[in-house]
């Protein structure tokens, strides 16, 4: 199995399974899990399985599509039946779904029996650009995000983007959020690139993607375990995963996709910036025009403040008590582990709040 300081290859399109198909015959694995949630099993399977060439028998395992299912009473689920269907620790593990499907199936396949083989096939644009990629594997605590997990490395990564055709349109916007982010923590040229996404078409994408990939894969090769510069690439995510969690259990509140939220946390990120990192005035506008202009803007009252900073402090990148950001200091130039007084994050939700 991949080591998580190793880099999992992630190959495309029909290559993808070509590659499959070949560590498949090679591995000699005793038996071969196929996990899906209702969504993809209806949408992905059939695609997958047509291509899929081997003669081994294989299970397919589903689990409830959406966020409020990736918590560690569906895995429980999924390892018991693993156990009565006799998956032992040469078993492979195949996650084919979004990214709730790919995390908590990786975080399964990495502690069923101490850890067996998993490879990810994500369908959505959010998990081939990022959920998929990385290692990252967990689940949520209650409706905090992803609080339980471990960093390892899938055997392999497939990316088809052929599963996209049958992506709603809010699901296909919530990738583009990550997609935003690489370009604003890389450069102001890929950044410009990326602001016209909402405009392409699939085929356009896959430039895109591979280049949103590779982004990625460079940053966590140096620093698998994110201790530095992998933490850029959470650059939004402290107020988005907050808001994202405080929408999740407010029962008057939309449930909102993860990158919806995390266009949100881009959005308070580059206003913080400002006033901390001198981050452009101007620029902060310019991100803010782009990232409205793809992603609608959410309700938030002055009620909501509160509660939604009480959520930043079980954020991951947490030391000590403090509440650490990644802010810009300009685009393409991310800066970690950003202490921010309370009086700046209560601006920043009035800032967005205001727009």
């Amino acid at each position: 199995m991949i080591s998580p300081s190793s880099q999992a290859p992630v190959f495309y399109s029909e290559k993808a399974y070509v590659e499959l198909n070949k560590y498949i015959s090679e591995a000699n694995h005793s038996a071969l899990f196929i996990l899906v949630d209702s969504n993809t099993h209806q949408h992905c399977l059939s695609r997958f399985l047509q291509r899929l060439e081997t003669n081994n028998s294989f299970e397919i395992i589903e689990m409830d599509a959406g966020e409020e299912s990736k918590n560690i009473e569906t895995c429980s689920g999924i390892w018991s039946t693993l156990s009565e269907l006799g998956a032992d620790r040469k078993s492979l593990l195949i996650n084919l779904g979004g990214g709730v499907v790919t995390d908590l199936g990786g975080f399964v396949g990495s502690t069923f029996k101490r850890g067996i083989a998993y490879i990810n096939v994500p369908t959505t644009l959010l998990s081939m650009v990022d959920a998929s990629v990385g290692g990252k594997t967990g689940v949520d605590l209650g409706n905090l995000k992803n609080q339980i997990g471990v960093i390892t490395q899938p055997e392999m990564v497939l990316i088809d983007s052929k599963y996209l055709s049958s992506l709603p349109s809010n699901e296909m916007r919530s990738g583009l959020a990550e997609i935003l982010k690489h370009g604003l923590i890389t450069s102001e040229t890929y950044w410009e690139k990326t602001t016209s996404l909402h405009k392409l078409t699939l085929e356009d994408l896959d430039g895109l993607i591979s280049e949103s990939v590779s982004i990625k894969t460079n940053v966590v090769e140096r620093d698998p375990r994110e201790e530095n510069l992998r933490k850029t690439l959470n650059f939004g995510h402290t107020f988005g995963h907050a808001v994202e969690s405080y929408f999740l259990t407010h029962p008057e509140k939309p449930k909102l996709l993860h990158g919806e939220a995390v266009a949100v946390g881009m959005i308070m990120a580059a206003f913080i910036s400002t006033k901390i990192s001198s981050f452009p005035e101007e620029k902060l506008t310019s991100i803010c025009e782009k990232i409205l202009d793809i992603f609608p803007k959410i309700d938030l009252e002055e009620s909501d403040f509160e509660k939604i900073i009480d959520l930043l402090k079980f954020d991951k990148k947490n030391t000590h008590g403090n509440i650490n950001f990644v802010l810009l200091k300009n685009i393409g130039q991310p800066v970690i582990d950003c202490r921010v007084p309370e009086n700046v994050l209560i601006e920043a939700l009035a800032f967005y709040r205001g727009i």
